[in-house]
C-alpha cells in the first residue's frame, strides 16, 4: 500500500565503541589541546555541507590514577569529557534545526562518578564491553541511521580518526526517537477530537488500574490563547500498545501538537499547522529491556505504522494522489512524498473496541445482574477488595468471589483487588446503574428487548445495536409502537453516528425504512429525519 513518507524528528542514543579501547577519548583530548581548547571544521556528507565544533567540559568521573583497572596507562591529570556539535551549513538549513551534539565520555568496568556532595556512585558499563567510549548523541531532523556516519565524518574533520566511530557496539542503545508528519490545521480536528483516535486509545485500551497510560488534552498555548489540539497526547506502555497494534512491542507516545508560536502565524507558514507524531518511551520498558541499535528498523516501522494508523483512523488520506500534498503540509524537514516503502496502516477500529465494551455491559444488563454483582461494580471508580465489598453490603465473601468469576470480561482481578476493565466500561456501568435506580421500569423493558432478540437468534447483532441506541438516546423500548427517536447533544459527528446506527440496525435484521424515517432531535431544538443523513451528497 502506498503511504506518505514520514520524517525523523528527535533522536537520542548512546553509541558505544570498544574496538579501539580508549583511543578515541585520548584522540579527542589531543585534538582539543592542540587547538587551544576548541576547534571548528567543515565536511560534506551525501552531497550536503555540514559544520562541526569540538570543545570540552569538566567531568565528574573519578580519576583512575596512573592506570585503569584493565591496565591502560592514564596520563591525563584533569578529567574531562568532550563535545562535538554537528549542524547543517546555515546556507542549506536557514531554520537551523538540523543538528546534534555528540558527548564523548570514557568507559571501563568499575568506573565511578562523584556526586556534588562528595559521595561516589558506580557508572554502569555493559558486561563484556571492556574499555571504550560512550558517544551520547542527541539531535533532531536527521535520519536515525545517519548519526554514526556523521559522527565519524565530523571526527575526521576535527582531527579524530573517523574509523573510531564507524561500527557501533551491539550494546548501543536508543533512548528516544520520533517520526512525524505535518497536517493542515483544517484537516487535523478529527485526530484530537474527544472521540478521535488519541482520546480513544487512552480511554479504551486500558485496564482500570494496572500498567501505564496517560492522556493529555491541552487546548491553550503558553500565552493562554485557545488553539484546539495545541498539545494532545496519549502514552501507552507495552501491553496497552499491543491492544491496538498486536505485533508492536515498544511503548510509545502519540501526539498532535503545534509550535509555540503557531497561533500568531499566517496560514502559509508551515509552523501554523500541527505535527502528528509517535515517539519511543524507554522509561516504560521493563528494567531488563533495552532498544538496541539492531532494533532500529523495527523501531522506525512501529513509529511509522502508529502515526499512519492514527491518521487513517481520523479519516486523513495517508496517500494523497494527483501530484498534490493533500491534507499534509511540507516543512523544512518533512516532504509528503508518497511511495511504497512504508508499512501499511493498521485499522485501529476504535468503534469496534467501543461497541465490544458496550455490548459486554448490555449483555449483563440483559442477563440481569444479581444484587451482589451490582454491589461489586458500584465502587468509587478505583479498585476494591472482594472482602471489602462483602463487609460493606453484608455479603459472604465467597458470594462476592462467585459474582466476580461470572464477570471476567467486565472486571479485572489481580492481587485480591477488583476494578472495572476500562474507564469507558466504568462510565457505561455508572450511567446504567444510575439509570436503573431512577427508572427500574425502563431497565426491565430494555432487558426484555435484549432477551427477545436473543430468542430470535440475533443476540450479538441486537446487543451491538442496543448499545449504540443507549449511547445516542434512541427511544428503543417503544420501537414497535412509535416512531424511532434519535437524540443528540449537538450536530458534531451526528451524521457519522447515524450512519453507524443504520449499519447496526440492518445487521440486526430490522426494516431499513423504519430507521430511515426516524426523527432526529438536537439539544438546541432543531429536528430532522434520519434519511437526510443517509442520502449521499
Amino acid at each position: 500500500m502506498k503511504t506518505v513518507t514520514l520524517a525523523c524528528h528527535e533522536f537520542d542514543a548512546n553509541l558505544l565503541y570498544s574496538d579501539d579501547g580508549l583511543a578515541p577519548f585520548f584522540a579527542a583530548d589531543s585534538a582539543v589541546k592542540n587547538a587551544g581548547g576548541s576547534k571548528s571544521a567543515s565536511f560534506s556528507a551525501e552531497g550536503e555541507q555540514w559544520r562541526a565544533r569540538l570543545s570540552y567540559q569538566e567531568s565528574n568521573i573519578v580519576h583512575p590514577g596512573n592506570m585503569t583497572p584493565h591496565g591502560t596507562e592514564w596520563r591525563l591529570e584533569t578529567m574531562r569529557e568532550y563535545r562535538i556539535k554537528v549542524y547543517r551549513d546555515p546556507a542549506e538549513d536557514p531554520i537551523g534545526q538540523q543538528e546534534f551534539v555528540a558527548h564523548i565520555a570514557p568507559r571501563w568496568p568499575g568506573m565511578e562518578g562523584e556526586r556534588s556532595d562528595g559521595s561516589r556512585v558506580e557508572i554502569p558499563v555493559p558486561d563484556g564491553f571492556g574499555e571504550g567510549v560512550n558517544v551520547r548523541v542527541q539531535g533532531s531532523n536527521i535520519a536515525f541511521e545517519r548519526y554514526p556516519d556523521l559522527v565519524a565524518r565530523a571526527g575526521a574533520a576535527l582531527g579524530i580518526a573517523g574509523r573510531y566511530f564507524r561500527d557501533p557496539h551491539p550494546m548501543t542503545n536508543i533512548q528516544d526517537a520520533e517520526r512525524y508528519g505535518r497536517v493542515h490545521r483544517d484537516a487535523s480536528g478529527p485526530i484530537h477530537a474527544r472521540d478521535g483516535p488519541i482520546a480513544s486509545m487512552g480511554h479504551l485500551l486500558e485496564d482500570d488500574r494496572s500498567g501505564y497510560r496517560k492522556v493529555v488534552q491541552n487546548d491553550d498555548d503558553e500565552h493562554g490563547r485557545n488553539l484546539p489540539g495545541y498539545y494532545h497526547t496519549v502514552t501507552l506502555d507495552e501491553r496497552r500498545v499491543r491492544e491496538a497494534f498486536p505485533d508492536h512491542r515498544l511503548p510509545k507516545e502519540v501526539k498532535h501538537y503545534y509550535a509555540r508560536e503557531a497561533e500568531g502565524l499566517d496560514e502559509d507558514n508551515p509552523l501554523a499547522h500541527p505535527k502528528v507524531g509517535a515517539s519511543l518511551q524507554v522509561s516504560l520498558l521493563d528494567d531488563d529491556e533495552t532498544v538496541r541499535w539492531c532494533d532500529l528498523d523495527r523501531l522506525r516501522r512501529e513509529l511509522d505504522q502508529t502515526v499512519l494508523s492514527v491518521l487513517a483512523d481520523a479519516g486523513i488520506d495517508v496517500a494523497p494522489s494527483g501530484g498534490g500534498s493533500g491534507p499534509f503540509v511540507e516543512d523544512a524537514y518533512f516532504t509528503p512524498k508518497v511511495d511504497e516503502s512504508g508499512p501499511d496502516p493498521i485499522g485501529l477500529d476504535m468503534t469496534r473496541v467501543r461497541q465490544s465494551q458496550e455490548s459486554v455491559v448490555v449483555r449483563y444488563l440483559a442477563d440481569g445482574l444479581r444484587p451482589t454483582q451490582w454491589e461489586t461494580l458500584v465502587t468509587d471508580g478505583g479498585e476494591i477488595a472482594p472482602a471489602e465489598i462483602a463487609d460493606a453490603h453484608g455479603r459472604h465473601v465467597e458470594s462476592v468471589r462467585d459474582a466476580l468469576r461470572d464477570m471476567e470480561d467486565l472486571v479485572h482481578r489481580e492481587y485480591a483487588k477488583v476494578s472495572l476493565r476500562s474507564e469507558y466500561i466504568a462510565e457505561l456501568v455508572h450511567d446504567a446503574v444510575a439509570e436503573a435506580r431512577e427508572s427500574v421500569k425502563r431497565a426491565a423493558e430494555t432487558t426484555a428487548k435484549a432477551i427477545e432478540a436473543a430468542e430470535r437468534g440475533m443476540d450479538e447483532t441486537m446487543s451491538a445495536f442496543i448499545a449504540w441506541a443507549h449511547r445516542h438516546g434512541i427511544d428503543f423500548q417503544d420501537a414497535r409502537e412509535a416512531r424511532l427517536k434519535l437524540r443528540f447533544d449537538d450536530h458534531t459527528d451526528a451524521g457519522k453516528a447515524i450512519r453507524e446506527g443504520f449499519r447496526l440496525w440492518k445487521n440486526a435484521g430490522l426494516p431499513e425504512e423504519r430507521y430511515r424515517q426516524a426523527r432526529v432531535r438536537f439539544q438546541d431544538g432543531s429536528v430532522g429525519d434520519a434519511w437526510r443523513w443517509l442520502t449521499p451528497g
